[in-house]
């Protein structure tokens, strides 16, 4: 697929179809070799073979619906860009307004194991780069930011991945033009450094995450942990990470938020934790078995992708623990991008190897460790 191709038929994924950047950057190898590389082709075929490679059915109909709707505008001689249906409040998107706190946290946990070093040792995993990066950004703030919330964590990790993708992506000519920060979206809001990136962000104030906690405390001890509790909640409150390419094309954020504005202004686009998590199990795979004649249910597929994924976190969070005894948090911080590096897939240079996946090896990731 020429250069120009693959950034036309991305910005169909993106904004006709709503597929995140990063998620949609990750597919085109699958949708090219289901020579799904267009939206005149995926109009017609059916939303189950789109789900068999985005697997999320909501999405897929989403994509099925976008391919058939411009589709038929070209068969009726209409070449000119749909326009963009008035957003409904996204402010935080898919997250449930009447969830509390304590609701949301419980609805996010991800997958853990307690194999030992040899059994982690044998895995290898199929992935793609951008959910590799994304599961060593989760794990990494949960040493350098231990006052966010999971949900937080998640936000601010997934926003890091859609920066330096579209960064990648503006380098091989598929995404052109000034990012979203560059024309100025987002100048006011307070910033949070990430493995070396300037991320902007939204403070969530009232979130009390751990208050919700402390509601099942020993009524004597209860008070003072509120305290400390909303005593941290002024220094460090929960953060989201903005998504500002969102901003941009939103109709609603046609001037640059300013210093004037609010800070907790509800029409701020975020990275959900909801779909950080999801990209992060929809990624995790072993390479495919040979063919036995069974079918895998759907059931044992979720299964495996949360093994998968648990043994994936277990491994990353071990090397960062063999270096907190020596190093800070933010020293480890600025390591982490060297070892991505060393372990990442390997895919073909430039476009071809755009959303290319390949083995990752457990083992690498132990290798790093610092020795004993």
């Amino acid at each position: 697929m020429a250069a120009n191709d693959l950034q036309s038929f991305l910005r169909f994924l993106t904004q006709d179809a709503k597929v995140p950047l990063a998620m949609a950057m990750g597919k085109i190898k699958d949708l090219q070799q289901a020579n799904l590389g267009s939206a005149d082709a995926l109009a017609k075929v059916k939303a189950g073979d789109i789900q068999a490679i985005f697997t999320d059915e909501k999405i897929a109909k989403q994509i099925l619906s976008a391919a058939k709707r411009i589709s038929k505008k070209r068969a009726a001689g209409d070449h000119t860009p749909s326009p963009k249906k008035k957003r409904k409040d996204e402010s935080l998107f898919s997250i449930k307004q009447e969830q509390t706190p304590e609701q949301l946290e419980a609805s996010l946990p991800l997958p853990t194991c307690d194999v030992s070093d040899e059994e982690l040792s044998n895995v290898v995993m199929i992935t793609n780069r951008a959910p590799l990066v994304l599961a060593f950004g989760v794990v990494l703030l949960k040493y350098t930011m231990p006052e966010q919330p999971l949900s937080s964590r998640l936000s601010l990790a997934q926003a890091y991945v859609s920066v330096t993708s579209r960064a990648r992506a503006v380098n091989l000519g598929i995404e052109s033009g000034d990012s979203a920060e560059q024309l100025g979206f987002g100048e006011g809001q307070p910033t949070v450094s990430i493995m070396g990136k300037e991320l902007r962000v939204l403070r969530r104030w009232g979130y009390d995450w751990k208050a919700a906690e402390a509601d099942g405390a020993n009524a004597s001890t209860q008070g003072t942990l509120k305290a400390e509790v909303y005593e941290q909640a002024e220094d460090k409150p929960p953060l989201w990470g903005l998504d500002l390419e969102a901003l941009k094309k939103s109709k609603a954020a046609a001037p640059p938020i300013g210093k004037a504005q609010s800070a907790t202004t509800t029409n701020m686009p975020i990275y959900t934790p909801q779909s950080a998590r999801a990209y992060l199990l929809k990624s995790s795979e072993f390479p495919p078995p040979a063919a036995s004649g069974k079918k895998v249910s759907a059931a044992a597929k979720i299964a495996e992708k949360e093994r998968n994924l648990g043994r994936l976190l277990r491994a990353i969070d071990l090397l960062y623990q063999s270096w907190l005894g020596t190093i800070t948090p933010e020293e480890l911080d600025k390591r982490i991008w060297g070892w991505y590096v060393k372990v990442r897939p390997s895919v073909e240079n430039g476009v071809a190897g755009w959303g290319g996946r390949n083995e990752v090896k457990l083992a690498d990731i132990l290798a790093l460790r610092r020795a004993p």
